[in-house]
């Protein structure tokens, strides 16, 4: 069947894994202490805060400590949606003063761009908050690419390893899983699509990317079959 929506990860797949691990983390980490201490009597902020201490199983006394869960959590890499909104938060104030530029490959936007003129929805599908998705394309190296997605998907929607969160994701776009492409450099994940019905490839952009032949793969998007 025709692809007629595309689905796409971030990390290795739009963008550099680097940028994320070298760039937004240790800022978000750098930054996040003062931010809680200056937002959060914000309902958005306070609500990420309760958030992460029943995740955690107990109660913050004051900041400090929800700041140190937070921290711990930056270094796991812990996919915890009130981790990652607040993350958001930050990188927002860091976009906003110029201090930070979204990384895409220099592929990115050329297909992303050649895939919407050909009628393609495009969406994204990362454990990044919705808001930072928003962040990285619409302050990308390459300009404001935001007008190309019709929708974006974070944790909320579930975790990237579960075939029911790709599942809910062709709920909402209203396409047929085989009609739909996943895009994504972890096998697990494909693994997960395929399992929910969509069309799958690997992007393999460099040597940390672990080969999954189940799947087809592609170097760059101009390797990526469409049709």
């Amino acid at each position: 069947m025709t692809i007629r929506a595309i689905v796409t990860d971030i990390e290795g797949t739009t963008s550099s894994i680097d940028f994320v691990h070298r760039t937004l983390f240790p800022y978000a980490k750098q930054h996040l202490r003062r931010y809680l201490h200056a937002h959060a009597d914000e309902p958005n902020v306070a609500a990420q805060i309760a958030a992460t201490a029943a995740l955690e199983g107990r109660s913050f006394a004051n900041i400090d400590e929800a700041a140190d869960v937070l921290e711990r959590w930056i270094a796991e890499d812990r996919k915890a949606t009130p981790l990652k909104d607040l993350q958001g938060l930050i990188w927002a104030e860091g976009y906003a003063a110029g201090e930070l530029s979204g990384h895409v490959y220099a592929d990115t936007p050329v297909f992303l761009r050649q895939w919407h003129a050909a009628g393609k929805a495009l969406y994204v599908y990362s454990s990044g908050s919705e808001g930072a998705q928003k962040l990285i394309f619409g302050h990308s190296d390459a300009g404001d690419l935001r007008p190309l997605f019709s929708g974006y998907f974070d944790t909320r929607i579930g975790m990237k390893r579960e075939a029911q969160s790709y599942r809910t994701i062709l709920e909402r776009i209203g396409l047929p899983g085989e009609s739909v492409l996943f895009l994504s450099d972890i096998g697990e994940e494909l693994d997960a699509a395929r399992e929910a019905g969509m069309q799958t490839c690997q992007l393999i952009r460099d040597a940390k990317a672990r080969p999954f032949p189940a799947h087809r793969q592609a170097r760059d998007f101009s390797e990526v079959v469409i049709d």
